[in-house]
């Protein structure tokens, strides 16, 4: 497929100059970069046409500004980056979530992957025929481009199959939108704008399509799709089939909706397929890692966004249900975790990831403590709520959930499936909105003086489990750094230390004197 098709191109530049947009920052993943001068090159050819025919301005005032190497999860929309070179918009290329954005808007061009469109109809159909079940179609947002095609060669497939009943056998998903401006929903609230899920400036996206044409039933979204079941349907009825790779939106489908039976037909290699498992059972790891986090006294909240529209709110939340629930939380800001980042933090036992729906689940197997999702920690930290199988990936699609209210529960000890045991769990803290100034500097300064007398009394008692807050933990390190033995306890300028390399100081025997 040419460069002008796959990237969109006459669209990306009608897009701008409709808007009349000079500074366009242009967002590719690491395997599109090196496409990137090319569609440079491609849409200044284009807008000068444009700007030729039209006779409209000058294409040269228009400045683009290539971005790669995100600070966090490429199918976000990097506002930040974009705001260092002041764009007034951002054109995304590749895989993405289509989270909302807060401050730019944005235009996303999806590509157009390769798939052959018969092989995937013969897959289609044999699904139709063997299931006794209707079928919702889903696919990555690659493969949008193929979409029309597929339903026309569905119906003529479908009609030496199962005549009539093929309309109520076979549902499509639609894209949601490719075009976001945060002018269109600002001032509006998260559960509003979840309810209305329009975020298109020009009202030509499937969710318009369906609100204006007056379908009546029950709409879903998920990475980017948009559908409708008829009322009284619900999702567990359908057979879910998945058009596309094995990636992290595959994973977001299937563990939302994880009481559904679900298949893969893979464009890349032309077969079904029908064993999906393996995602299934991240389930009982999360499950595991929900619990393990209900013993954890020092929550971190990581923040894994900085654009995607709501995210400041779910921060608070998680905020107040953690010291609902008696726990020490710090926030933490440092773009990608990986295990050495985060164990510069040790004093934590748990870690909260507040991102998008499709970089949320780490693997966490090799980090020092587990790292969680909002809806995790909804269960873990709300007392008495029990996990039904529902399993939400979108922390959005959690704003509108009852804050934790505190109740004589916490006064009960708690069973931990870890630890064989009941466990008294904290007092609650204090959310800080009625708390004066001089009440909070009081409450440092006691925690102050009371980590000052821990590092005294009780250095050798205190483990990581039973820590309450960080500075209870680092006043109990069994490690403090250079011990001086010396009768004088006044300062000195300058200690004396080791002298020679780190693979053996000058003090220490070499390896042939051990030999």
């Amino acid at each position: 497929m040419d460069l002008a098709s796959n990237y969109d191109i006459a669209h990306t530049a009608d897009f701008i100059r409709s808007r009349n947009f000079t500074r366009v920052a242009l967002q590719f993943p690491d395997e599109l970069l090196k496409d990137s001068t090319k569609v440079v090159s491609a849409l200044r050819d284009e807008l000068r046409r444009e700007s030729d025919v039209e006779g409209k301005g000058d294409f040269r005032d228009i400045g683009f500004f290539v971005m790669a190497d995100t600070m966090y999860g490429s199918c976000c929309v990097d506002e930040v980056g974009a705001s260092h070179v002041d764009a007034e918009c951002v054109v995304h290329y590749g895989h993405t979530c289509l989270s909302p954005t807060s401050t730019l808007p944005a235009l996303f061009v999806f590509g157009k992957a390769s798939i052959c469109v018969e092989d995937c109809v013969t897959s289609l159909s044999g699904c139709l025929l063997n299931s006794e079940k209707p079928i919702l179609v889903l696919f990555g947002l690659e493969y949008a481009h193929a979409m029309q095609s597929t339903k026309e060669a569905m119906v003529v497939e479908s009609s030496s199959l199962c005549g009539s009943i093929y309309k109520n056998a076979i549902r499509y998903a639609d894209v949601l939108c490719s075009v976001m401006d945060p002018k269109e929903y600002r001032g509006t609230s998260d559960t509003q704008l979840q309810s209305s899920h329009c975020l298109n400036a020009n009202r030509d996206c499937a969710h318009c399509d369906q609100m204006n044409s007056g379908v009546v039933g029950t709409s879903y979204t998920i990475g980017g799709l948009m559908w409708n079941l008829p009322e009284g349907h619900k999702m567990e009825d359908y057979m879910l089939f998945w058009i596309g790779s094995d990636n992290a939106a595959f994973a977001n489908v299937v563990l939302t909706y994880n009481r559904c039976d679900t298949v893969r037909y893979d464009p890349m290699e032309n077969r079904l397929v029908k064993d999906v498992s393996h995602i299934k059972k991240i389930i009982m790891r999360r499950y595991y890692l929900v619990e393990k986090a209900k013993d954890a006294n020092i929550v971190g909240i990581l923040v894994g966004t900085l654009g995607v529209a709501g995210y400041l709110h779910m921060i608070h939340q998680m905020k107040e249900l953690i010291m609902g629930a008696g726990k020490k939380v710090y926030t933490l800001v440092m773009g990608r975790p990986n295990p050495a980042k985060l164990a510069n933090f040790p004093e934590c036992g748990v870690f909260i990831y507040v991102s998008c729906a499709q970089t949320a689940l780490l693997d966490s197997k090799e980090f020092l403590a587990p790292v969680i999702t909002p809806f995790e920690a909804f269960l873990a930290f709300s007392r008495g709520r029990q996990w039904t199988g529902e399993y939400v990936m979108e922390f959005r699609d959690l704003i509108a959930y009852p804050s934790l209210q505190v109740s004589d529960k916490l006064e009960e000890a708690r069973f931990s499936f870890l630890q064989g045991g009941y466990i008294e769990d904290l007092e609650p803290q204090e959310s800080g909105k009625d708390v004066d100034e001089n009440e909070r500097s009081l409450n440092l300064v006691e925690a102050t003086e009371k980590s000052v007398q821990l590092r005294e009394k009780y250095t050798h008692s205190l483990v990581k489990g039973e820590a309450r807050t960080g500075a209870e933990f680092f006043a109990a390190r069994s490690y403090r750094g250079l011990d001086i033995q010396s009768e004088d306890s006044g300062p000195r300028s300058f200690v004396l230390g080791r002298s020679g390399k780190a693979s053996g100081y000058k003090d220490e025997k070499s390896s042939q004197e051990n030999m």
